[in-house]
């Protein structure tokens, strides 16, 4: 059954899967959406006997519609090989009590490259499918993880140019070495002087400003997101909820039907939306966890149905998760408005506005499936160290986040559900933070030694991003202010 997409706040409608992820921003600032979540055809015993590039199709066949089967599969196909350092593409790991979803196996050692890998496919058979003339422009924010990631998939891709903004010091030294060593010369990155949220709201303003489309389209250029706000961003991801069901119950770790909880380390909000719709796809999902560390707006947000980003924003061991605007949230108070885009478009002017809104107690009623909670950073440090003495199982300081307020869930809730937790980066990308945690110790040597020191102890190999950014020469050292993005635009766009 065809699907077609509207804009969470109204402006735009009966717009193809492809069309959107072409667009990436609807042109009223909203989200696009599927006018209804479709239902998984498949049943969950064929799911488990299907490899992780089977499952994506059977998932994203029902969300993009408007594709061929042969065009399809040949996305997923090109994006799901190689590149990922094991055939399973996501493996699950047990330890401490939980599924430990491994996301972090593509070739930028962050979840982010499951739904990145694939997009760039996506993108350009849009464009053919659409008849597209321009280049793309690729225009991202990123917190850490979107910019390497969006990057190594755009990296020399035809007919396409990638730009990426970051906080300067609001990244770990790994993320900013694995960006500023990029190759392709397609491929731009600046640091901005501010945090991600200046850098997204600075984005957002671009893809906002008409005249400055208009020029670039005079130009032979048209912009698009590879940000999570990109519907093209947030289906791929909804497959690797639904394969790791499916692998328990292909292990015999549950049982058909059983349901599980699912705890995501979140801050932009897309990961833990993938995981409800795939809840809403069919997938027995008892309850969403959403971890938040310090910047915990997502936290208060469930428990008073009001949405506060006005309050100090606080550089934490879990930088990826350090936001106080979550963009993706927008998708979720869509739905609980019934889909009324005239009340959504009101909440984001009053977020725009006056940095909060309030929703109603029928809306806070749709949201039951979520419960919040968040970490500090001695929790996140202490559940590091405690599941690594405990089972020698070594977790990045995101995923720690997670493991910590599912520990806390369980032990205020006596929830004996099953429990999948998203586990987000390799720890070799926080290293100085994972050795700290584990050591209990500052680490004062250089971020190689800090990596090589972290190997000796935990005996896992350092991953081929890591060791390939120890020698690769800077290629990008732009730098500017936030209101100084449009121009450094122009600039790297020449």
């Amino acid at each position: 059954m065809e699907i077609s997409y509207q804009s969470t706040r109204g402006g735009e409608a009966g717009v193809t899967a492809s069309q959107a992820i072409l667009k990436g921003l609807a042109e009223d600032g909203g989200l696009f959406m599927p006018v209804f979540i479709p239902k998984l055809d498949k049943t969950l015993k064929e799911l488990s006997e299907m490899t992780y590039q089977e499952t994506a199709y059977e998932v994203m066949k029902l969300f993009l519609t408007d594709y061929t089967e042969e065009e399809l599969k040949s996305c997923i196909e090109r994006a799901y090989d190689a590149k990922f350092d094991t055939e399973e593409i996501a493996p699950l790991s047990k330890a401490d009590g939980s599924y430990y979803l491994e996301l972090y196996h593509g070739s930028t050692i962050a979840f982010k490259d499951m739904a990145l890998s694939i997009l760039p496919h996506l993108m350009t058979t849009a464009a053919k499918k659409n008849h597209v003339k321009n280049k793309i422009v690729i225009l991202t924010a990123t917190s850490g993880d979107t910019g390497k990631a969006a990057m190594a998939g755009f990296a020399d891709v035809e007919g396409t140019e990638i730009i990426v903004f970051y906080p300067k010091d609001g990244v770990s030294r790994v993320q900013e070495l694995q960006m500023v060593t990029q190759k392709g010369d397609n491929t731009h990155v600046a640091a901005i002087y501010g945090n991600f949220d200046d850098a997204q709201t600075g984005v957002k303003k671009i893809f906002g400003d008409k005249e400055f489309a208009k020029k670039l389209d005079e130009k032979g250029f048209q912009l698009s997101s590879a940000n999570s706000i990109n519907i093209g961003r947030l289906v791929p991801q909804v497959v690797y909820y639904v394969y790791a069901y499916a692998k328990l119950l292909e292990n015999g770790e549950i049982s058909e039907g059983e349901e599980i909880n699912v705890t995501v380390p979140t801050g932009n909000f897309g990961n833990i939306l993938a995981a409800y719709l795939a809840k809403q796809m069919g997938l027995p999902i008892k309850n969403l966890i959403c971890a938040s560390n310090e910047n915990k707006v997502l936290y208060d947000f469930f428990q008073t149905g009001v949405y506060d980003r006005n309050r100090d924003f606080i550089l934490t061991s879990s930088p990826s998760m350090d936001i106080l605007i979550s963009s993706n949230l927008e998708r979720l108070i869509y739905l609980s408005a019934g889909s009324d885009g005239e009340a959504n478009a009101d909440l984001m002017k009053s977020l725009g506005e006056k940095g909060s809104y309030q929703v109603t107690g029928e809306m806070k009623k749709f949201m039951e499936d979520f419960k919040g909670g968040y970490s500090s950073e001695e929790s996140t440090m202490a559940v590091i160290k405690k599941v690594f003495e405990d089972t020698g199982y070594l977790i990045d300081t995101h995923t720690g986040v997670a493991a910590a307020v599912y520990e806390q869930y369980k032990a205020e809730t006596k929830d004996e559900a099953k429990n999948v937790i998203a586990s987000t980066a390799s720890p070799y990308k926080f290293s100085r933070n994972v050795l700290e945690a584990i050591e209990g110790k500052k680490e004062i040597c250089d971020e190689f030694q800090v990596i090589d020191r972290l190997a000796v102890i935990c005996g896992v190999a350092i991953p081929q991003a890591v060791e390939e950014i120890r020698t690769a020469p800077v290629c990008h050292n732009t730098e500017c202010s936030a209101d100084q993005m449009k121009e450094t635009v122009e600039k790297f766009l020449g």
